[in-house]
């Protein structure tokens, strides 16, 4: 202890005592004692069990200390220095641990009592007790030089779980987000743990493996797929259980959080859904719909892709805020007779991932419909399939039956210019009907959407899937394409805002720079989709 001054022995006179009723004068040498063994327990942690119990300064035998009292002459401790130690009644622990306050009070009580003026270092008192409140602590290091840094909050999460899934028999699924800084310059990783519902059953561990399939897109947040494989069934029995995921900050195994990932009740494991035959033969899994979304493009585009697949089909939207009174009222006859579901993940914003956390959405659709179809397709609600030179869909999928994944290619269409044409009514035509101008433009790569057999895939992606077991193909282009109406679902009004004269056959009509020809392959489908949609869900009125 560092000594400030003369005095503390020699035959000096004693300094008067402290007026404090509840404080008695100790020999100097016990005071040394008492505070060397307070010392020696600042040296291990965690010491503060061994100390009394008292968390607030008001429930000690003696009045609560202040400036005031403290501030008495020269061998007394200062008032800046004691305010700065005791700022409240209630201690809160700071980054190391906390002295009791009964005892810290009694060590200030005891120092100020030998009258010699060696007071208790004001760096070493301060960091033993502090503000209730954490954002108002003081920490000075007790050594010179020696930096603290304080944090405050949190960034972004460890793991934000969407969904887990049972992928097979001994494989399973969690679909989330995490904080893209941990996994770019960190070495996050991931272990799984099965622990049976009956009593007696060993637990099974296994290790997990992580996906990072947005390609790097991701803003705070990227998306992890985290797979985990048993060596067998962990439920075989069907008696239940809970799979609890491990998510570890670093490659340090100290450091770590558990939680329940997914839980099978009694009986509900159901080993032949993961066999064929399937619920249905084709699955729809849309992206994060969001803005402010065309009702009339919407009941257009589910009417024809409902008609394109057949009845063994079902359609998953993703509502991201885009789904208003309008568009749900376009969709919900679907809903009604099962063709469609309609999920609302708005609550996905709170959470910045890449353009509305679409590649979350589409990686959680394939994982909870893994096992729903035998193919699985991708595409955005402005795009709509088309199966050229008289094709159909089953003729096609059986051609590329041998192929985990195929991707599509794009016909990109002019979203506002239309035939001028005084004799038709604009309004009461389809956007696919009355939009035939398609970009000529050849020799460029353009975005292509993909059908997959979801059985056979771990993760996926916006425009294909790079975590799949089998072949892919992307020459698909004479087999199955798609038309583009870029931007078309976003335009509320009338899409036709330019005109010009029919073009000759084969001629190319420029505009805005870019070729155009005339291409009116889903005009002609136009008359069959409306009245499929009359016999399907009646009359529409949006």
């Amino acid at each position: 202890m560092r000594k400030d001054g003369g005095g503390g022995g020699g035959g000096a006179t004693p300094a008067a005592p402290i007026p404090l009723p509840c404080f008695d004068l100790k020999p100097f040498v016990v005071t040394l004692v008492v505070l060397a063994i307070l010392m020696a327990f600042w040296q291990f942690q965690p010491y503060q069990p061994l100390l009394p119990s008292s968390n607030n300064l008001s429930t000690t035998n003696c009045p609560q200390l202040n400036s005031t009292t403290a501030a008495t002459d020269g061998n007394s401790l200062s008032t800046e220095k004691f305010s700065s130690s005791i700022s409240s009644n209630n201690l809160s622990t700071t980054n190391r641990p906390l002295l009791n306050s009964t005892t810290a009070v009694a060590t200030v009580a005891a120092a100020a009592a030998t009258g010699d003026g060696n007071s208790l270092a004001t760096e070493k008192f301060s960091s033993s007790i502090s503000s209730a409140a954490p954002s108002n602590a003081i920490i000075t290091p007790s050594v010179p030089n020696k930096r603290v840094f304080l944090p405050h909050g949190s960034a972004a999460a460890l793991f934000v779980q969407m969904g887990a899934y049972r992928g097979g028999p001994a494989t399973f699924a969690i679909v989330g987000l995490a904080s893209k800084p941990t996994h770019v310059f960190g070495k996050p990783w991931y272990k799984c743990e099965w622990v049976p519902d009956a009593p007696g059953r060993p637990r099974s561990r296994a290790k997990a493996f992580k996906m990072l399939p947005d390609w790097g897109y991701g803003r705070v947040y990227t998306v992890v797929v985290v797979n985990c494989t048993f060596p067998s069934n962990p439920n075989s029995d069907n008696s239940g259980g809970k799979l609890f995921l491990y998510a570890y900050y670093s490659p340090s195994p100290r450091k770590y959080e558990k939680f329940v990932a997914l839980e099978e009740t009694p009986g509900s494991y159901d080993e032949a859904r993961f066999r064929p035959p399937y619920k249905y033969e084709y699955l729809y899994c849309g992206s994060s719909l969001y803005g402010s979304l065309s009702a009339r493009r919407i009941r257009e585009w589910m009417a024809y892709h409902a008609h394109f697949f057949g009845p063994s089909s079902h359609f998953v939207f993703h509502d991201a805020g885009g789904v208003s009174p309008a568009v749900r009222a376009a969709l919900e006859p679907w809903v009604r007779i099962g063709r469609a579901t309609v999920q609302d993940i708005r609550a996905q914003a709170e959470y910045d991932g890449y353009y509305y956390n679409q590649f979350l959405v589409v990686n959680d659709c394939l994982h909870r419909y893994r096992h729903a179809a035998n193919w699985t397709f991708f595409f955005d609600v402005d795009e709509y399939l088309y199966l050229p030179d008289g094709n159909t869909l089953e003729t096609v999928l059986g051609r590329l039956a041998e192929y985990t994944q195929f991707t599509i290619e794009q016909n990109p269409m002019s979203s506002k210019l239309c035939v001028l044409d005084p004799k038709r009514d604009y309004s009461s035509e389809w956007g696919f009907e009355k939009l035939v101008f398609r970009n000529s433009i050849t020799g460029i790569r353009r975005d292509r959407k993909y059908a997959i057999q979801a059985r056979n895939a771990f993760a996926t992606g916006v425009h294909m899937s790079e975590n799949v077991i089998g072949k892919t193909t992307h020459k698909t282009e004479s087999m199955i394409r798609y038309y583009h109406y870029h931007d078309s679902i976003n335009v509320l009004g009338e899409p036709c805002r330019e005109f010009v004269l029919m073009p000759a056959k084969g001629s190319v009509t420029w505009f805005e720079k870019i070729p155009y020809v005339y291409d009116d392959n889903m005009t002609r489908l136009a008359a069959t989709i409306k009245q499929f949609e009359k016999q399907t869900i009646g009359p529409v009125q949006l």
